[in-house]
């Protein structure tokens, strides 16, 4: 099966050199243990770079049939792990140097960020949809175990021991209308295979992207949103809606003690991605993908200053004020102790430290951003092609502009800071402005809104065109050209429905197949009909509360809701069996009342396939 599958890649990779794909799309990176090759995941291009750093270029390319959605190199240096990012997951087994696929290994729904363990025995990945972790027992060639998690793994970090695997959750879990909402941290024992605790991070937390550890495993530092979701949103300056930040982590103690505001105070450090430490724990390193940029942060000196605040060695019930309270963010925390260093190219996702070099992977521009880490640092960058300059279409414009922070009111945020994993929402609730005062919605999923009018939970916007020209003009307080925004709609548009985790060989499982009787038999099918599994109607279902009782909502649709939770206007219903049965009382939002618990479960298991 292999070879055959070698044979198939063998054909793709003469084409893939014959002819350059339109984007490379850099997106994570590592560097071999000699410090003379980077791999690079080249995303939309299906491939990976093996880019000669003395030649500053390309040597090599290894095509794939799926996206490389994370990279790691075994400690031996004989063979790169890469995750195929794609609902069926596998990990493929390049043999170094010469990229031959010498196994593919099943995995999850989405797999990214492979870590091999210091022994070379076990690789630990992510499956973001599956909400799980692969163990991978390397020696047998497959899956070994599956460890649960928070919701939607993003990023994971080995102790140099090999002990504790620390995994960075994107999106909070649990109802968005609480007054504490917040991502967590998994802490995983790998001798036992157990989640042993999650810790929670800041209130607002999301879109926590990446997790590193110090050289001595004693810290661990993740970079994210701390969205201040309670305020109304009339404006930007000093982090009044987002900020971005650095949270530290006592691995030993397993608790949070601290997180670093990484912006100035008139200026933002929008989207932390990535996060690296060097080998001689001096400097921590993050790239700022909206803003287009590096944060260079003296780690020693960092801490020193901590010490002096509160979080590390302070009593458990003063540590949970700070951790749940939305205080001013204290912009002075890094004041002397970090530098920006602005890049050539725009975007930067993954990073690696090689030697006294920081390497970005920069996504828009098809480059890797090279920055020299030290006391000799000199705050300038540059960035090396990995192929041809490409004249962006109108979709990829649009895309670079949903991610460009700089485009913002003093760089707080993009769009894709309250809609962080293409264009989906970050699980939040937000007191906007186009419908009042007082009434947080939850985030929407922007898959879809032009082909769903009106926009908007509430419907205020009767077209989703008009919902981007106003989100430019009053959420980054920065009104663009029609060109902008018509890239945007471009964007939206052009975005596809992930395949359901909960199908089954890309069909409906027996349970969902029942579930489909049941929607039909519920009546659901009247607010929600195929195709788009809406009637493009405002309804009032039953589900408004307070100041929004007997309000209408938008019928959203029903497609990829699998990855909309928590559910309703307010987030408050944190599995769709809480829409069906506990949010339902009087029937209006679908005839349930009278199902059995087994056709309650096989009807939430057909809507969560969709």
């Amino acid at each position: 099966m292999i070879r055959e599958g070698m044979c198939v890649l063998a054909v793709a990779g003469a084409l893939a050199l014959a002819v350059d794909p339109p984007y490379l799309s850099p997106s994570a990176i590592v560097g071999d243990k000699a410090g003379k090759t980077l791999y690079v995941a080249e995303r939309t291009a299906n491939r990976v770079a093996a880019f000669d750093i003395a030649a500053a270029k390309v040597e090599k390319r290894y095509p794939l049939p799926d996206p490389p959605g994370g990279l790691a190199i075994s400690p031996d240096g004989s063979r790169l792990y890469v995750t195929g990012a794609s609902p069926a997951g596998k990990v493929f087994v390049l043999a170094l140097p010469s990229g031959e696929v010498v196994n593919e290994i099943a995995v999850g729904h989405t797999p990214v960020s492979p870590v091999a363990s210091p022994d070379g025995k076990v690789l630990y990945v992510c499956n973001q949809f599956s909400n799980t972790v692969s163990v991978i027992d390397l020696a047998a060639g497959k899956e070994a175990a599956v460890i649960r998690v928070s919701r939607e793994p993003a990023d994971a970090a080995l102790t140099p021991d090999g002990k504790r695997l620390l995994v960075a959750n994107l999106l909070p879990a649990g109802p968005a209308s609480a007054d504490y909402v917040a991502a967590r941290v998994s802490i995983i024992d790998t001798d036992s295979r157990k989640l042993v605790k999650d810790v929670s991070l800041p209130n607002g937390s999301t879109a926590v992207r990446a997790i590193c550890l110090s050289p001595d495993g004693r810290h661990a530092y993740a970079v994210h949103i701390q969205a201040h979701f309670q305020l109304v949103t009339f404006q930007l300056d000093r982090g009044w809606m987002n900020t971005n930040v650095l949270s530290v982590i006592d691995v030993e103690g397993q608790e949070l003690v601290n997180t670093v505001v990484l912006d100035d105070k008139d200026l933002g450090a929008a989207n932390p991605w990535d996060v690296a430490c060097t080998a001689d724990g001096r400097y921590l390193v993050v790239s700022h993908a909206g803003t287009h940029e590096i944060s260079v942060i003296d780690r020693g000196a960092l801490h020193a200053r901590l010490q002096k605040r509160i979080g590390f060695g302070i009593a458990p019930e003063h540590r949970s004020s700070f951790q749940t309270a939305l205080a001013p963010p204290d912009f002075r925390i890094l004041a002397g102790l970090r530098s920006r260093v602005k890049l050539e190219g725009n975007g930067p996702r993954g990073l690696a430290l090689v030697g006294t070099k920081v390497y970005a992977a920069e996504y828009f521009s098809g480059s890797i951003g090279v920055v020299e880490v030290g006391p000799k640092e000199k705050g300038s960058a540059r960035a090396l092609a990995l192929g041809p300059d490409q004249p962006m279409s109108i979709e990829r414009r649009g895309e670079f502009l949903f991610h460009d922070a700089s485009k913002s009111f003093q760089q707080w945020q993009s769009c894709s800071t309250c809609h962080p994993d293409q264009a989906r929402p970050d699980g939040l609730n937000w007191d906007l402005l186009n419908d009042g005062v007082g009434n947080p919605k939850n985030s929407k999923s922007l898959l879809l809104a032009h082909q769903t009018p009106p926009a908007m939970i509430s419907g205020v916007r009767e077209r989703a065109e008009v919902a981007v020209r106003a989100g430019f003009r009053v959420i980054l307080f920065s009104p663009r050209p029609e060109a902008d925004t018509a890239a945007v709609d471009a964007y939206l548009k052009s975005l596809q429905p992930v395949p359901s985790p909960y199908l089954v060989n890309g069909k409906l499982s027996a349970a969902a197949g029942r579930g489909q009787e049941v929607f039909r038999k519920a009546g659901c099918g009247s607010c929600h009909p195929p195709p788009l599994y809406t009637d493009l109607r405002k309804a009032d279902v039953g589900t408004g509360t307070g100041n929004e009782a007997r309000r209408e909502f938008d019928t959203p649709t029903l497609i990829e809701v699998w990855r909309t939770a928590p559910y309703l206007y307010d987030g408050r219903a944190v599995t769709m069996r809480d829409v069906l049965t506990r949010y339902n009382p009087k029937d209006a939002h679908g005839v349930t009342s009278r199902l059995t618990q087994q056709e309650i479960d096989d009807l939430a298991e057909f809507v969560l396939s969709l």
